[in-house]
């Protein structure tokens, strides 16, 4: 049972081949970066930097000062490798131009 004062939060972070989900009691008035601090996952994954790595609660971003309530789950968000929007149109393009080629072939082969 979680006393008065306290709160149950979780902090998640995930790697692309590995997840890990943090379930902790912290005073009601924690923010985010002294939730973080307070799981023991800086120790863990030191490669979570939170000066330029982004931090959001269920989802949607929010500032290390950002206030906790009851049961919330702190995520830390790893930097992307790639532009979401730029991989999707070099695989359109990519497919595009495998259809082009499977046609020319078509084609050729027709003759």
């Amino acid at each position: 049972m979680v006393a008065a004062d306290h709160i149950t939060i979780e902090v998640a972070y995930a790697l692309p081949d590995e997840q890990v989900i943090l379930s902790l009691e912290v005073p009601q008035d924690c923010d985010v970066e002294q939730a973080i601090l307070r799981s023991g996952i800086l120790e863990t994954y030191q490669q979570i930097d939170l000066a330029t790595d982004k931090v959001g609660i269920f989802g949607k971003v929010c500032k290390l000062t950002a206030s906790l309530r009851d049961l919330d789950r702190i995520e830390i968000y790893r930097k992307l490798i790639a532009d979401p929007k730029e991989s999707r149109r070099q695989k359109v393009e990519m497919e595009r131009k495998k259809k082009a080629q499977k046609r020319q072939q078509e084609n050729t082969e027709a003759k």
